[in-house]
């Protein structure tokens, strides 16, 4: 339950609610778990992709969108999925310990602006999101990857409902 009723408590405590998912989804898988794509037809989708590419999705859009900083963000016109596909090179605790103190630092930033804010950078279609827009969109993206974690980890060892 969020900490008070007010829209930025409910936002934050949700996006913070489902950050905790993805951690709880991953946590004791071995590193090679972590780098098994199980499912035929998608080989980048493995539980360390997933987490890692939940970290760059707030990447750029608190910093990139939001802020309007430079996109410096792992992918490429060539690979645009480069940031699922280089999660193998990496222990999966250190992506969940830079995907959560990241997530310290956003929740530092979100709580710092006011949540009619405009991102400085438009969006493809040429609008200026809000922060409110972009805390729904990365609670709608986290929790759609939750789902996907569930699967991959119940394929991988049997473990349901994590």
């Amino acid at each position: 339950m969020p900490p008070a009723w007010d829209e930025r408590s409910q936002l934050t405590t949700f996006l913070d609610y489902a950050r905790d998912t993805a951690r709880a989804k991953s946590e004791g898988l071995s590193d090679e778990d972590a780098r098994r794509a199980v499912l035929p037809g998608s080989p980048l989708m493995t539980p360390g992709g997933l987490v890692n590419h939940l970290r760059w999705v707030e990447y750029y859009w608190f910093q990139v969108v939001f802020l309007g900083e430079e996109d410096e963000g792992p992918w490429t016109d060539e690979d645009p999925d480069r940031e699922m596909r280089i999660a193998a090179d990496f222990p999966l605790a250190q992506l969940l310990d830079e995907y959560a103190g990241q997530a310290a630092r956003y929740r530092e930033l979100v709580a710092a602006h006011d949540l009619d804010t405009r991102a400085k950078t438009p969006t493809r279609d040429g609008r200026h999101v809000d922060l409110r827009w972009i805390l729904l969109h990365l609670v709608e993206e986290t929790a759609r990857h939750n789902g996907h974690l569930d699967i991959l980890r119940e394929l991988i060892d049997g473990s349901t409902g994590v």
